[in-house]
């Protein structure tokens, strides 16, 4: 390698690398100054379409991803908080509040990268608070996207003058296909418009390509974002993240196809707006990437039922809703009829078991299968059941403020007491979870006899809540006694197992580490069965 290209390659992808690194980092940076406010307001102001794409913009400007606003949207669609009609409404946002970067880079004020990124580091080493820290992670982003983009173009520089290059360039200026390919594949291959984009605007900068060559490019780093926010969401099977993913490539295609048909007028309408507007060329593409978002979501925001349709219709298929939320608790109840209240909390206090069974049951299936999508659903059954925990709490809290019986204050403090029971259920199916992924990490195997004891545990547990749910919603204290009977099996199934593995661990046919592992595990069902004897005896004293 000559002495030039190794001058052009090394300068050009540590530019890169810094753009990349500066772009996450910036955005690292306001997703901690934003913090959980962000899923906040995609969960609570995305009732009707519009306010959802108002939604995606905002989030997507405060945390500078567009990927990341989508990967929130998915997580919502999946736990059932928001609709598909809401996530593409979501994503059209999304889309337009991405072109805030292209802007930003617009402004071009690389002579100030240097300060700025002393200032940021100044900003995260000179101080421990963390709200500085956090201001600071974001100006040394921004320095650095601006420092990362002057050594791109430096290295680019004497790339211009050469033939190839220069036919390369020719080809995307004639046609509009391989300009909308040249755009795709890139910013696949990158994995960031953002930074596809800034190139595009050094190169019409420079003159190196027409605003027709242009335009198609930037068209195709649109589809290529979609792309790969859609490999992200097709990692797993969840039916809501891939039509979510499928909506974002489909927005972006029918938008490039419009475009490309219209590409005359269009173009025409950029030039007049770098000329009315006196734009420099790199604001002009920032201009036409946010004409292109904007537009597009204009022309498809009618559609959106048809939309929902179409990836339904390409993705078919159900996903197990998991419920995420309370739904029984009416605050309106507890100062106008507290008793119908404390019914309500009863209501959620059984859906909140059921949700803490379906955990149970999904971290010992991916114990068995060792499936990466039981992995990331047990994360949402631990997140559901504690955002139960937070609201029942919460509402109890509000309602022992109020005028109630000394039986209904009793039945309102176990049911206090009962949610951090069947929390701690979910807690260990979480440690299930979290156990499985020790033994892949370890590469930790179990015999198939280990494997039937610990189906054979998960069975009785299973069965003792399915009797619990079905005692309280039928009131049925006969039930609950044969569930408390049948709970204390449980003891003599783990020291069972205890003694076979142990014997399996002197015979050689179980490894000792996966031994010790196995003895923690079956310890989980012991300490569930436990708390849902907690439950069954308050249930048979009358206090549930």
């Amino acid at each position: 390698m000559s002495a030039l290209w190794q001058e052009i390659l090394f300068s050009f992808l540590g530019g890169l690398g810094l753009f990349l690194f500066s772009i996450k980092y910036m955005g690292d940076g306001l997703q901690l100054i934003a913090g959980e406010k962000m899923r906040y307001v995609l969960d609570k102001y995305t009732s009707k379409p519009l306010m959802a794409v108002l939604a995606g913009i905002i989030v997507t400007i405060l945390i500078q991803s567009s990927t990341g606003t989508i990967v929130i949207t998915i997580s919502l669609v999946g736990a059932g908080l928001l609709k598909t009609r809401q996530a593409i409404a979501i994503v059209m946002g999304s889309n337009i509040g991405t072109t805030l970067t292209s802007f930003i880079i617009g402004f071009n004020i690389s002579k100030y990268s240097l300060p700025l990124l002393f200032l940021g580091a100044a900003f995260l080493f000179f101080t421990r608070a963390k709200v500085v820290n956090n201001i600071g992670r974001v100006i040394f982003g921004f320095g650095g996207i601006f420092y990362a983009l002057k050594m791109m173009s430096t290295a680019m520089g004497p790339m211009r003058d050469m033939a190839w290059f220069q036919n390369v360039l020719a080809h995307i200026n004639d046609s509009a296909v391989v300009g909308v390919g040249v755009g795709t594949f890139l910013t696949v291959l990158i994995q960031s418009s953002a930074a596809t984009i800034a190139i595009l605007q050094n190169l019409y900068a420079d003159g190196a390509l027409t605003l027709t060559g242009a335009l198609p490019v930037l068209f195709g780093d649109n589809i290529g974002t979609a792309i790969t926010t859609a490999a992200l969401a097709m990692v797993g099977s969840n039916i809501a993240a891939k039509r979510v993913a499928a909506s974002h490539v489909l927005f972006n295609v029918i938008g490039t196809v419009i475009c490309l048909i219209a590409l005359v007028p269009y173009g025409a309408f950029i030039q007049y707006l770098e000329t009315t507007l006196g734009l420099e060329p790199k604001m002009t593409i920032a201009s036409a990437h946010g004409t292109f978002n904007i537009l597009n979501t204009i022309l498809q925001f009618p559609f959106i039922s048809l939309l929902v349709v179409i990836v339904t219709k390409l993705i078919p298929g159900e996903d197990e809703q998991i419920k995420y939320s309370a739904q029984y608790l009416d605050k309106s109840l507890i100062a106008s009829a507290p008793a119908v209240a404390l019914g309500q909390v009863q209501k959620e206090f059984v859906e909140m078991l059921i949700l803490s069974k379906k955990s149970l049951r999904n971290s010992v299936e991916y114990f068995m299968n060792r499936d990466e999508q039981l992995r990331e659903k047990g994360e949402t059954y631990e997140d559901a059941i504690n955002n139960f925990d937070e609201q029942m709490t919460d509402y109890l809290t509000l309602l022992f403020r109020e005028k109630l019986s000394p039986k209904e204050g009793l039945i309102a403090s176990t049911l206090l007491d009962g949610t951090r029971d069947v929390e701690r259920i979910g807690d260990h199916a979480r440690d299930i979870v979290l156990s499985v992924d020790y033994q892949i990490r370890k590469k930790l195997k179990f015999s198939d006899a280990a494997k039937a004891e610990v189906q054979e545990m998960y069975d009785l547990c299973n069965d003792v809540i399915l009797k619990t749910i079905k005692s309280l919603e039928e009131n049925n204290i006969a039930l609950a006694g044969a569930a408390l009977a049948a709970c204390e099996n449980i003891y003599a199934l783990e020291k069972n197992a205890r003694k076979q593995h142990t014997q399996r661990m002197k015979d050689g046919i179980c490894e000792i580490p996966a031994g010790v592992v196995f003895m923690d595990l079956i310890q989980h069902f012991t300490r569930v069965c436990e708390h849902v004897r907690n439950i069954l005896e308050k249930e048979i004293q009358g206090h549930l």
